[in-house]
């Protein structure tokens, strides 16, 4: 399958720029999401992907072909939105049957390309059941099936579980997985929700509020290795801690306030940063370890007092205020029934990570 590029995208509405200066390449058969906070203009790229919206500046390129201005009837690319936009007045055959009847296809190959996609997305009790009588995932099968039997070479999706409940978020974007994995198409996977898109993504694109791309990756190194305040606070959680770099023979450290030296590893690519320099850092609350005892092996020691404590079911959030003001985050996972050690509010504790888990992070 033929990918996307996006070279030199600008586009404004009025006075206010949305896009600027866009540069992306959006792999040919993988899973593709693009998140961001409301009114980033993630919506627009996807708009101009689809032919729905004419960029200012800049090309959109499907593989070779420069696709910037192709009506949107004569793009292999086809939408899915987040209201669904089916027809009420059509039952469920004839709205996955709509496209192919406007192609002019023969009314038996029309009866073989939807028992597939039927077959596909276990819609066979539904097959003439009317819209209104469908729930919010079974509408959203429908919505898919009707894309995907024009066999696109790239399938959009603008926040299309944003009506689902929480549950069934979750089996969709399993569904979602698996199709993807079966039919090898170019999927471009819009939404705010960073969960959902570190779930369903090969790779993805992180937008910021000024109309512009912060980090793309993985999953993984996005989550990891965050190269902004803005990325590691956008996708999960992060605690952010400002101060100023100091070395110590081969070793790096955030001096903060002059009260607590951070042990640090300098990655790749910042080589040139210097002592005296003013950084920001960012560890994860999963990273740190809590503990009522002093404990050995670890490049990072600090100790403070618990401020609140919240059970989330699947880990405990710890608020520890350190002996300079700064309050930290710890999420410690309930791996077992009875707590091997019990923290509690107004505790000494401490916090325990290793340099590893440090990220330093451009501002």
């Amino acid at each position: 399958m033929k990918g996307i590029i996006l070279q030199g995208i600008s586009k404004s509405f009025g006075d206010e720029v949305i896009l600027d200066n866009i540069n992306l390449k959006i792999p040919g058969g993988k899973f593709f999401a693009l998140i961001g906070p409301s009114g980033c203009g993630k919506t627009t790229i996807l708009r101009m992907i689809a032919g729905l919206e004419i960029p200012d500046r800049g090309s959109v390129f499907l593989g070779d072909q420069d696709i910037t201005h192709v009506p949107v009837n004569k793009r292999s690319v086809n939408t899915v939105f987040q209201s669904y936009a089916l027809f009420p007045h059509l039952n469920v055959f004839d709205n996955i049957a709509y496209s192919l009847r406007v192609r002019n296809f023969s009314a038996d190959s029309i009866l073989q390309k939807v028992e597939k996609v039927i077959r596909m997305f276990h819609l066979e009790p539904h097959l003439y059941k009317q819209i209104s009588q469908l729930s919010g995932g079974q509408q959203q099968r429908v919505a898919i099936a009707r894309a995907v039997i024009n066999e696109p070479e790239v399938l959009l999706f603008d926040e299309p579980l944003a009506a689902l409940d929480l549950r069934l978020r979750e089996k969709v974007l399993l569904e979602l997985i698996e199709l993807q994995d079966h039919l090898g198409t170019t999927f471009v996977y819009i939404t705010h929700d960073q969960t959902e898109a570190l779930t369903v993504a090969d790779q993805m694109a992180v937008m910021n509020q000024n109309g512009k791309i912060d980090q793309v990756g993985t999953p993984k190194e996005i989550y990891e290795h965050p190269k902004s305040v803005f990325v590691a606070n956008f996708v999960g959680t992060t605690n952010i801690i400002q101060g100023v770099m100091v070395q110590h023979g081969e070793q790096w450290y955030l001096d903060v306030d002059k009260m607590i030296c951070i042990a640090i590893k300098v990655p790749e690519g910042m080589e040139d940063i210097k002592a005296g320099d003013d950084a920001c850092i960012g560890v994860r609350p999963e990273k740190i370890m809590i503990s009522k005892s002093s404990l050995e092996g670890f490049s990072n020691n600090l100790s403070g007092i618990v401020q609140s404590i919240v059970y989330q079911g699947r880990f405990t959030q710890y608020n520890v205020r350190l002996q300079n003001g700064y309050m930290l985050q710890v999420f410690e996972q309930n791996e077992e029934h009875f707590a091997r050690e019990v923290i509690d509010y107004d505790d000494h504790v401490y916090l325990y990570w290793q340099k590893d888990n440090v990220v330093l992070l451009k501002k």
